[in-house]
């Protein structure tokens, strides 16, 4: 009796039966060495069962939020293991890893699939917790793994583009122009770090505020004109860590004797954090957290 020819899948039926997408298995048969098809008479994948049924285990995990790199190596064992651990978490209300999905999306050049997953967690845990804890989370992790060389520039610039993108929708949507107080938001030349900033504006926005933007590297000049033009009362202006911290005092009084005596100037960004005083009428904030409680202080004063 001839024996019967086990079942295969072309890919695109692996596509339609686990929902990962045909690129993300050739990019992953490359990378992991998993799945490993093998090739039917005219040369073309054919996945055998087995590997369509641990690719949907996988899927599943990775939704539950590990990482692709860690699943392909677990044994069959390992695999339901976990299956039944996430099982548990997502009874309990357990939450994704948000971490470590945002990591697999760079990694797998999935920029409409980062910006989903930024997105539904923003709506999931509110924009202030999204802002405060998780991109706190996420820009640390992000710049780690870029540290660590396993991030390259372009995809360390695909995060920032992604959170900029939704940042700056969630301040159009908040922005109302009779918002109090009225915050312009720049970085001074040599600064070009800006992620900081719409993360701020973000937060002021949820709490009344009204912001403008003029992106960074703004001339002390170009920011004393633009205040007077739109009737700002806070200038708040960041400093990362590669801005030199010898200048931020010098260009603080620089701008403070320049500026109308009624406009507050905010301090901010992981460059201030050593600072510990500033000129009279500057006001220090490196944590989002000391941003929001100058916020409330000058609408508690006005």
């Amino acid at each position: 009796m001839e024996s019967m020819t086990p079942p295969t899948f072309s890919i695109s039926a692996v596509e339609r039966e686990t929902g990962l997408s045909k690129d993300v298995l050739r990019k992953w048969e490359t990378r992991y060495g998993f799945p490993a098809p093998l090739r039917d008479g005219l040369g073309e994948r054919a996945y055998p069962l087995q590997q369509v049924d641990r690719l949907r285990l996988i899927k599943r995990l990775m939704d539950a939020g590990f990482r692709p790199s860690r699943l392909v190596a677990e044994s069959e064992d390992g695999l339901n293991a976990l299956a039944q651990a996430s099982q548990s978490k997502v009874q309990r209300g357990g939450q994704i890893d948000v971490e470590n999905l945002t990591l697999d999306k760079l990694q797998l050049q999935d920029p409409n699939g980062l910006r989903q997953l930024l997105y539904r967690e923003m709506l999931r845990l509110g924009i202030e917790h999204f802002v405060l804890d998780t991109l706190n989370q996420l820009n640390i992790a992000v710049g780690d793994a870029w540290a660590r060389g396993e991030l390259s520039v372009h995809q360390e610039h695909l995060y920032t583009e992604a959170v900029q993108w939704l940042l700056r929708d969630v301040v159009a949507g908040l922005s109302v122009s009779h918002g109090a107080p009225r915050v312009l938001l720049t970085t001074l030349p040599d600064e070009q770090h800006s992620l900081g900033l719409l993360m701020l504006a973000a937060l002021l926005s949820l709490r009344g505020a009204y912001c403008i933007s003029l992106g960074t590297q703004t001339p002390a000049q170009e920011i004393i004109e633009a205040a007077h033009a739109y009737q700002i009362d806070i200038v708040a202006l960041s400093f990362s860590n590669a801005y030199p911290q010898r200048r931020i005092i010098p260009a603080l009084a620089e701008l403070r004797q320049q500026l109308a005596s009624s406009k507050s100037i905010w301090a901010g960004g992981a460059g201030c954090a050593r600072l510990h005083a500033s000129p009279e009428g500057t006001y220090l904030s490196p944590e989002m957290e000391q941003g929001m409680a100058l916020l409330a202080a000058w609408q508690a004063a006005h």
